[in-house]
C-alpha cells in the first residue's frame, strides 16, 4: 500500500466513527505500526484535517474536512454511478435531478482515468414495474423528505386499502423506496405508535411548523428494534 493510499484508508476509517478511536485499533485495522499511525495522523493534521485527539486518548475526525474526489477508487466510482442511476430512475423528480447534478460535479473534478471510468460505466439499473403514485406524489415526496430532514410534523389525509379516509398528524423519520411503492415510516398521533404509510395513499399533505418532540435518530432506533433491523455500525 502506498503512503497516499494509506492516508486515504486512515481517513476512511476515521469517517466511519462518530466517537474517538484508539490509535491501537486504527493501527491494527490498517496493518501498520503505532509509530507509522502517529506520523500519518500528523501529516493529515498538517494538511488541514480537523483531527482531534492524542496518543492514549483516541482520535476523531471533525466535520469540515472534505475528501478530494480524485481519491475515489474505480470501485467507488462504479458504486456512485450505479446508485445515482437507481435514484434517477426510481426517485422523485427533485431527487433524480440532484443525483444528476452530483454526478456532474464529481465528473468535473475527477482525473482523466477515473473520468473515463465514470463516462464508460457499464453497470445498469434493470427495468422494474412502474411505481404506484398518488395525487400528491412528486410534490409530496419532496415535502416528506424536507420534514424528515428538519424533524417537523406533517398533517395527512390518508386513504387505507378499503378506501376509507382518515386525518393524521405524523412525525416522519424515514422514507423507504421500494420497487413499486414508497413508504413513510412515522409516529402516528392518532394510533399512538409507529406506523407505515404508502405515499400513493396520501390524499393530501400539509407540512406543519411544529417540530416533533423526539429526535429522528431516537425514533429510527426504536423502529429498528421493533422490526428487528440491525442498525448501522458506529
Amino acid at each position: 500500500m502506498s503512503r497516499t493510499e494509506r492516508l486515504l484508508a486512515l481517513l476512511q476509517h476515521l469517517r466511519r466513527h462518530r466517537h474517538p478511536v484508539s490509535g491501537a485499533v486504527l493501527a491494527a485495522d490498517l496493518g501498520i505500526s503505532l509509530r507509522t499511525l502517529y506520523r500519518d495522523i500528523a501529516t493529515l493534521q498538517a494538511q488541514g484535517a480537523h483531527l482531534d485527539g492524542a496518543p492514549g486518548l483516541g482520535y476523531v475526525l471533525r466535520e469540515g474536512f472534505v475528501l478530494p474526489p480524485l481519491m475515489f477508487s474505480a470501485d467507488e466510482v462504479e458504486a456512485l454511478v450505479l446508485g445515482s442511476r437507481w435514484v434517477i430512475d426510481r426517485g422523485d423528480q427533485r431527487l433524480g435531478a440532484a443525483a444528476r447534478d452530483a454526478l456532474a460535479k464529481i465528473a468535473a473534478v475527477l482525473p482523466p482515468a477515473l473520468r473515463h471510468e465514470l463516462d464508460s460505466n457499464a453497470l445498469l439499473v434493470g427495468p422494474a414495474d412502474p411505481i404506484t403514485t398518488g395525487q400528491t406524489e412528486d410534490h409530496g415526496i419532496a415535502a416528506i423528505r424536507q420534514a424528515i430532514r428538519t424533524e417537523h410534523k406533517l398533517y395527512l389525509t390518508y386513504r387505507d386499502a378499503a378506501g376509507r379516509d382518515s386525518e393524521r398528524t405524523v412525525w416522519p423519520f424515514a422514507l423507504g423506496f421500494f420497487d413499486r411503492v414508497r413508504v413513510v415510516v412515522a409516529w402516528c398521533a392518532l394510533r399512538g405508535e409507529i406506523r407505515h404509510f404508502r405515499t400513493d395513499r396520501i390524499v393530501a399533505l400539509t407540512p406543519l411548523d411544529e417540530r416533533y418532540p423526539q429526535r429522528r435518530q431516537a425514533l429510527l432506533k426504536a423502529w429498528r428494534e421493533r422490526e428487528g433491523i440491525a442498525a448501522d455500525r458506529n
